[in-house]
């Protein structure tokens, strides 16, 4: 990959509505290979956003995982940061994906990445204009399924001090899936419910990048389940056509008070 540069082609310049309060959301994950319904839960967000709350969308990031997350079928960064800008190039005009989560060498914890965001967006460049010669901090915020959640409930998964870091600080939006209890998981985490936005999933969609990469080794089509510029690529350059070797290769564990970004990129993975 070429030397970093954020990414802000796409990042609104100016608010719609100086009253809301501009928001940004980053989806955390391995997309290997990115989905429609990676795609689709940005869009359920912001009209949940703009349907729900006070909020303005001003942008949207994927944010792939690097080569140091070791898990069965990833394939290579510069594959998935790739496959992420073909799907959307010409299928959006405020998604965009961000490459420094994947170019590091070493694993970054999901809170780092978020402080990120807010030191590119609010510090740097001093968050937004919103139209009448003041300027707003703009909110960011987690993307995932609703199996993020469930880990986030779970004792032991997350380390108190990241959990308070994303959901304290910055917040999330979670989007439904079938089989998943969002109300038990949310039980346990009532510190932080101003903070977490669950969206109805009302069209089911249970693709997965799990199930798109058993299809390829199969050798049977994914045409129509994922973007078709994504599809060609994967063709080109041959991925997934035999993930045995990843299978038998020893994974590398993220450090305890981390392994809920492990979860998490699975859940967004599935979602």
């Amino acid at each position: 990959m070429d030397e970093y540069h954020f990414p802000e082609s796409r990042l609104k310049k100016k608010m719609d509505d100086p009253e809301k309060t501009p928001l940004l959301l980053i989806a955390c994950g391995s997309f290997s290979p990115i989905t429609f319904l990676h795609l689709r839960m940005f869009v359920m967000a912001a009209d949940y956003a703009k349907h729900n709350t006070d909020y303005e969308m001003v942008g949207g990031y994927l944010s792939p995982v690097s080569d140091a997350y070791k898990k069965q079928g990833l394939a290579p960064a510069e594959h998935r940061v790739a496959m992420c800008q073909l799907a959307i190039d010409k299928a959006s005009n405020w998604l965009m994906v961000d490459s420094w989560e994947a170019e590091k060498k070493d694993y970054t914890a999901t809170a780092k990445v978020l402080d990120h965001f807010d030191h590119e967006i609010n510090v740097l460049r001093k968050g937004i204009d919103c139209g009448n010669g003041t300027r707003k901090p703009v909110k960011i915020a987690l993307l995932a399924g609703a199996d993020l959640i469930q880990t986030m409930s779970t004792p032991g998964v997350w380390s108190e001090k990241d959990l308070d870091h994303i959901l304290g600080r910055y917040g999330t939006y979670i989007i439904e899936r079938s089989g998943t209890d969002i109300d038990e998981a949310l039980a346990s985490l009532q510190n932080y419910r101003e903070n977490i936005h669950v969206i109805q999933q009302l069209i089911q969609n249970d693709v997965s990048s799990t199930k798109i990469r058993l299809f390829l080794r199969r050798g049977m089509s994914v045409q129509y389940l994922i973007p078709a510029p994504v599809v060609e690529y994967i063709e080109q350059n041959h991925l997934y056509r035999d993930d045995a070797r990843s299978a038998s290769t020893t994974s590398i564990q993220p450090p305890d008070s981390d392994k809920g970004k492990a979860k998490e990129a699975s859940a967004t993975e599935a979602s």
